[in-house]
């Protein structure tokens, strides 16, 4: 089987759509399954380089809707070699101009690939609904209007990461009728085993922390992350407990305009590496005490789950979409996301004796290896893929195919 994977970027500092892409085409690989990516990134960009899957770079794309003129060309020479085309995300030039150029295809072939949308949380309410987006919720609401919907219609069925994030996509917008519907899961590869080397890349970006105890959190400085309630409920419980654990902020962001206004005036025990790469930042979760993440949305929390599975536990809003699970497994602690929670996730971490946190420690690599592991999502995948190829109708059902819960 080979499968196209179209998305507008797999540059790593825009997180999570391509960091899900990079973790199951290895795993679909060694299950008999061949995989290319499109995307609209500059062919010299240098990230283009470490991975050892085929990604055709069509770029640099134009404006914010990330419009990519060969798109279409580009498609029509190209879909023949495909079984499965796979939209990651929405919102962009890419999901429409798949369409757009795959329904031409059809008109003048008489075997086509298939169609499979991953909307990535993109379908969240969140994004319709938090008082920071409201002109985006607007131009959401018109692109869905006038393009976006006819996306969903278009595609063979909708692949979600979690019975959550399945249930949350049919509530902003309307019309909203996917022929079918499918909670596949989602998980990473194993991380790398611990090696001193990790332990020095990361003390080398991050020095201040040597020898200390801290709490880590990895993302993107957003203010979807939380990042603010972050550093305000660490100020708040640091005059509190002088003792508290450093805070070490990884990732990209802190020079845009709401990194400069969370990181000024500095807060003592705060530190910000920048974004951590391979060994940095597999060293960042290795020596860390927990992971923090407070966020207003979150699809599936890839750092999450890398945490997990590196044996941390992890502070977590309650809109994270897997956070249920990780509760119940007694991996880490969860509350609202707004300050009085941020303050709870870090109070309540702080509260607990060392046996507990040692308890937790393993629970949380257990609950990585039961629900989070890249197998059961690839297979999952593939069953899907391999349902639809064997359906040779394209026909349109108002009817909702919805798989078993994958927890």
């Amino acid at each position: 089987m080979k499968i196209l994977r179209v998305v507008p970027t797999m540059d790593p500092k825009m997180g999570g759509v391509c960091q899900a892409i990079r973790s199951s085409i290895p795993a679909l690989e060694q299950r008999g399954v061949t995989s290319q990516v499109v995307s609209f990134d500059d062919p010299n960009e240098a990230y283009l380089k470490n991975d050892q899957f085929v990604i055709h770079a069509l770029g640099p794309a134009k404006g914010p809707y990330a419009y990519c003129p060969r798109l279409y060309q580009w498609m029509q020479e190209s879909l023949g070699r495909f079984d499965v085309v796979v939209i990651d995300g929405l919102w962009q030039h890419h999901s429409y101009g798949t369409v757009r150029a795959l329904k031409s295809f059809r008109q003048k072939n008489l075997t086509a690939p298939r169609l499979l949308v991953m909307p990535h949380g993109m379908l969240d309410p969140y994004f319709q609904t938090a008082r920071s987006r409201r002109l985006k919720a607007v131009r959401n609401y018109l692109f869905w209007k006038g393009i976006e919907f006819r996306v969903i219609e278009a595609a063979d069925g909708l692949l979600f990461t979690c019975r959550t994030e399945l249930e949350l996509a049919r509530q902003p917008f309307r019309p909203y009728r996917p022929r079918k519907e499918w909670s596949i899961g989602f998980g990473i590869q194993p991380p790398p085993a611990y090696t001193q080397h990790q332990k020095e890349a990361f003390f080398s970006a991050c020095p201040a922390v040597e020898g200390k105890p801290y709490i880590l959190f990895l993302g993107r400085i957003d203010p979807k992350k939380g990042v603010d309630l972050l550093i305000d409920s660490y100020r708040r419980l640091k005059e509190e407990d002088p003792a508290l654990p450093d805070l070490v902020i990884a990732g990209p962001g802190k020079d845009s305009e709401y990194g400069k206004q969370i990181s000024h005036p500095p807060t003592p025990g705060v530190h910000y590496p920048g974004m951590l790469q391979g060994d940095a930042k597999w060293g960042a979760f290795y020596n860390c005490e927990s992971f923090v993440l407070p966020s207003h949305q979150e699809n599936f929390g890839i750092a999450v789950v890398e945490a997990l599975a590196c044996s941390k536990p992890v502070l977590i809003s309650n809109q994270v979409n897997i956070f249920k699970e990780i509760v119940a497994a007694n991996a880490g602690i969860s509350a609202e996301d707004t300050l009085a929670g941020t303050y709870e996730l870090l109070k309540g971490w702080t509260n607990l004796n060392k046996q507990q946190k040692q308890d937790m420690q393993y629970h949380a690599r257990r609950v990585y290896e039961q629900h989070f592991t890249i197998d059961s999502a690839a297979d999952r995948m593939l069953e899907v893929c391999r349902d639809i190829i064997r359906t040779k109708t394209h026909s349109q059902t108002t009817a909702y195919e919805i798989s078993t819960e994958n927890f």
